[in-house]
């Protein structure tokens, strides 16, 4: 069984900041991307930000030069580094990995079970 757990979300003001940690466990051979997603309250889920296996890092236009994404690839981690907050950003945030794992070909991919993030005054 692969798992991720989240942490790290709640209420907070605009203008503030908020780290999320996200923590994946299980049959793992090796990881390829891990990235953040997010859905607010009557929208789609979106993509916030992703790292690959080489740190390259892509977020989405929304987001960008606010959050930062990092890993921990010893410790199979991934981190949201959210800064200069704002009401839109709220939304339920998801982490994902993909992976691969023994005995199985190709990329596996797994879903936290979101962390819920405020940001209101």
């Amino acid at each position: 069984q692969v798992q991720l757990v989240e942490s790290g979300g709640g209420l907070v003001q605009p203008g503030g900041s908020l780290r999320l940690s996200c923590a994946a466990s299980g049959s793992i051979f090796s990881i390829n991307t891990m990235g953040w997603y997010r859905q607010a309250p009557g929208k789609e889920r979106e993509l916030v930000a992703t790292v690959t296996s080489g740190d390259s890092t892509n977020y989405a236009d929304s987001v960008k030069g606010r959050f930062t994404i990092s890993r921990d690839s010893a410790k199979k981690k991934v981190y949201l580094q959210m800064n200069s907050l704002k009401p839109e950003d709220t939304a339920v945030y998801y982490c994902n990995v993909e992976y691969r794992t023994w005995g199985r070909s190709g990329y596996l991919e797994v879903w936290g079970q979101g962390t819920l993030v405020t940001v209101s005054s």
